[in-house]
């Protein structure tokens, strides 16, 4: 029956690869301002709340934003559900996300940072969440000259995950998978004075329960871990989507200062948090960011976390 089951699973994520791969084909097919606008339409208004993707959203609003009108809340989740449509082909775009990117201004006071710490040939770490849309930062930073690697989940369905990370392969710079033998080129990378990237907004099993949005939430270390042990520069960074809804403004802010891992990761949390509550709609509210927390710790079990930190 099991055999059954993974036959079935496996016949599922064929057939979903395949129709996803046709859409990204048709929409790679439209020039680039009507793909963006359209995949954004099409996760907005079809696939999101067919997938589930609009509810869980307004559930996690609900859940963090109790107060807000239900109406706002619905204009927030169909806006986050508009932005990871856009975001998704844009990455499938390589080469006009890059020729876009190659002219965009970048800012912050990390910018600097960045600089002084390439030219020394010392690592740099830039952290940012599923915001706006991070690999155009990275592609605007690479279009300057900037070889700069990233660590990746990969994805349950393995024939989408193939061409997924030949995108981010695209971009310039090494990818490399979590796991044992991809965490070993990531830190190989560090160590020879590399940039990387890292995302530290998703729910992860076993992480320390910090403090996102009010609410507590699983969350992983490592990026400050990372930069503690390697001597890196640890570097909030974001591409925040324009009113046009295709061009963005990159901003690079200070670096954390090197103190203890928690404290560095709330204050990568904080700068998220603040950034969310400018653009509540440019956040991936689709993620089940709350779920271990919620689903397998008693009030008495997150109380003492909050109370230990």
């Amino acid at each position: 029956m099991s055999r059954d089951r993974s036959r079935a699973q496996i016949a599922f994520d064929y057939v979903s690869n395949l129709a996803l791969r046709g859409l990204i084909g048709l929409s790679l097919a439209l020039p680039y301002p009507v793909r963006v606008a359209g995949m954004g339409w099409l996760m907005r208004r079809v696939i999101g709340p067919l997938a589930g993707y609009r509810g869980r959203a307004r559930a996690n609003l609900a859940l963090i934003w109790p107060e807000m009108p239900e109406t706002e809340r619905r204009k927030i989740a169909d806006d986050a559900c508009d932005n990871a449509g856009r975001a998704l082909i844009e990455n499938y775009s390589t080469r006009d996300l890059m020729r876009r990117m190659s002219g965009a201004e970048i800012h912050g006071p990390g910018r600097a940072a960045l600089e002084a710490a390439r030219d020394a040939g010392r690592p740099v770490i830039l952290v940012s969440g599923h915001f706006g849309n991070y690999e155009a930062a990275r592609a605007a930073l690479v279009g300057r000259g900037y070889h700069i690697g990233g660590l990746y989940r990969p994805m349950r369905n393995s024939f989408f995950n193939e061409h997924y990370v030949r995108t981010m392969e695209a971009f310039g710079g090494p990818v490399f998978p979590q796991g044992t033998r991809g965490t070993a080129g990531f830190v190989r990378h560090l160590k020879a004075g590399g940039q990387l990237v890292l995302i530290f907004d998703q729910n992860v099993h076993g992480g320390h329960i910090l403090d996102f949005l009010g609410k507590p939430a699983a969350t992983a270390l490592s990026a400050a871990e990372l930069a503690l042990r390697y001597g890196a520069e640890l570097i909030p960074f974001y591409a925040i989507r324009k009113a046009d809804g295709i061009s963005f403004e990159i901003v690079l802010e200070a670096p954390v200062p090197h103190t203890d891992p928690i404290s560095m990761t709330r204050a990568l949390g904080k700068s998220l948090e603040a950034r969310i509550a400018a653009n509540p709609g440019q956040w991936f509210w689709i993620h089940r960011r709350w779920r271990i927390a919620r689903d397998h710790y008693s009030a008495d079990e997150l109380a003492a976390h909050f109370d230990r930190d």
